[in-house]
């Protein structure tokens, strides 16, 4: 059986040690007992333990000496002083120096179990919110990237290494997977991020408009050309400019693209002199570009100038494990801290999310408004979900009872393999049941 926590235990009295070490073991620690102040000092410098008990008075080093060193090296391990009765005040010293509490000898076996159950408890919850400070200072680097994915962090990841450089970014993705996140994310971390981050929505575009809007025009150039107009590339200056949608431009366009990508040059429209275009340039599709190339619609020159890095952003149907975390924090971020029942997360979990997130911000939006500050329940989400929560009191087939059950498991276990472990599969199962039923 694994341990629940590994405990550092310093007496040198021989049977309070080995009494101390039985009971410990008991409770399921693995305990590793030194009855020498000097080895626990060695010990301290070779490797960390979760929970320390050390004696208050020993020598040639008593537990104060041990507490200062433990705290040095491992802040992050939970101490304890035991103390003889008449050194209360020396262990409340202790506890001002970083120890957790003190416990006062003579004990009986079960009082040590309880307090040893106490610390274990105070020690798992200080490690829970330390991981969620870690989770919302992460948040807080990746902008509004919530996930817990492998998939996601690997992406998110690659983003922060490349994002120091100028090279060219393509972020890939259906709609609604958090392209511009991303895109905004690489802009911040990189050296231009006190420059401006323009957007240009290709597909809102009509093809009359597309070029003069990137490159800007000429008083007269065309119909409704008033005046002179500086186009994104331009008010871009020093910045990123970020293409959404890049395989919506037309192929006459994607020529004067390819030019400002190789040689950072672009005319405006209805004029000859050449201009210069300080910029970053990064392109997110949701169509399959490399079909694009094949069927005629991209060129082929353009496409590998725009690939010097590609980032895939998986559909929210693949990173589910994220769903919990996502409605949490859109929840928070729309105002709403009355929570939801506990029958709508397995609703929202089993839905297809064709929208990908930004389908299921919407529909947070909606339950809260909805709401009105109570409790948000199906009712309050749109009729397709309350229709999926009616076939859940249904008669099911055995396929979705094991589906329902692995999405279960999935949102308990703390990652894949104890996921399997639970389920009584190999990884390698559970990987193709994830496969099977779009996990």
């Amino acid at each position: 059986m694994t341990a629940r926590a590994t405990v550092l235990l310093v007496d040198d009295e021989p049977n309070i040690l080995a009494t101390v070490r039985i009971c410990l073991e008991d409770a399921g620690f693995a305990v590793e007992a030194v009855g020498e102040p000097r080895r626990a000092l060695e010990v301290l410098r070779e490797r960390s333990f979760d929970i320390a008990f050390f004696d208050l008075k020993m020598q040639p080093i008593d537990g104060m000496q041990l507490l200062r060193e433990a705290r040095q090296r491992w802040p992050e391990t939970t101490v304890v002083l035991m103390t003889a009765h008449g050194s209360v005040t020396s262990a409340v010293e202790a506890i001002k120096l970083g120890a957790f509490d003190y416990l006062q000898k003579p004990f009986e076996f079960s009082e040590l179990q309880l307090f040893a159950e106490k610390v274990y408890e105070h020690h798992r919850l200080r490690n829970e919110v330390r991981r969620l400070r870690q989770e919302v200072e992460r948040v807080g680097e990746t902008g509004d990237i919530v996930t817990r994915s492998p998939a996601v962090g690997a992406v998110v990841d690659l983003a922060m290494r490349v994002a120091p450089s100028a090279i060219t970014v393509l972020i890939e993705g259906e709609s609604g997977t958090g392209k511009e996140l991303l895109a905004r994310l690489i802009h911040r971390s990189s050296p231009r991020s006190d420059k401006p981050f323009v957007q240009v929505h290709c597909a809102a575009l009509p093809e009359s408009l597309l070029e003069s809007e990137l490159f800007g025009h000429v008083k007269g150039a065309f119909t409704g050309a008033l005046k002179d107009r500086q186009g994104r590339f331009e008010a871009a200056e020093g910045g990123t400019v970020f293409l959404d949608e890049i395989g919506e431009i037309p192929v006459a366009t994607q020529v004067k693209l390819l030019r400002v990508l190789q040689n950072r040059e672009f005319e405006r429209v209805g004029e000859s002199e050449t201009r210069r275009a300080d910029v970053r340039v990064i392109a997110a599709t949701n169509r399959d570009l490399e079909e694009a190339v094949r069927s005629g619609g991209f060129r082929e020159d353009l496409f590998y100038r725009l690939n010097a890095v590609r980032l895939t952003l998986p559909p929210l149907r693949e990173r589910i494990e994220d769903l919990a975390d996502l409605v949490q924090y859109f929840l928070a971020k729309f105002g709403h801290e009355a929570g939801m029942a506990d029958d709508v997360v397995p609703v929202l979990r089993s839905y297809a999310w064709k929208g990908n997130v930004r389908e299921l911000e919407n529909v947070m939006e909606r339950a809260v408004i909805l709401a009105r500050g109570e409790m948000i329940r199906l009712h309050h989400l749109p009729a397709e979900f309350q229709s999926a929560g009616e076939e859940g009191q249904a008669l099911l087939s055995l396929e979705e009872v094991e589906r329902r059950h692995i999405v279960r498991i999935l949102r308990l276990a703390k990652d894949l393999e104890e996921a399997a472990a639970i389920l009584g599969i190999d990884p390698a199962t559970l990987w193709r049941k994830r496969k099977k039923y779009n996990l």
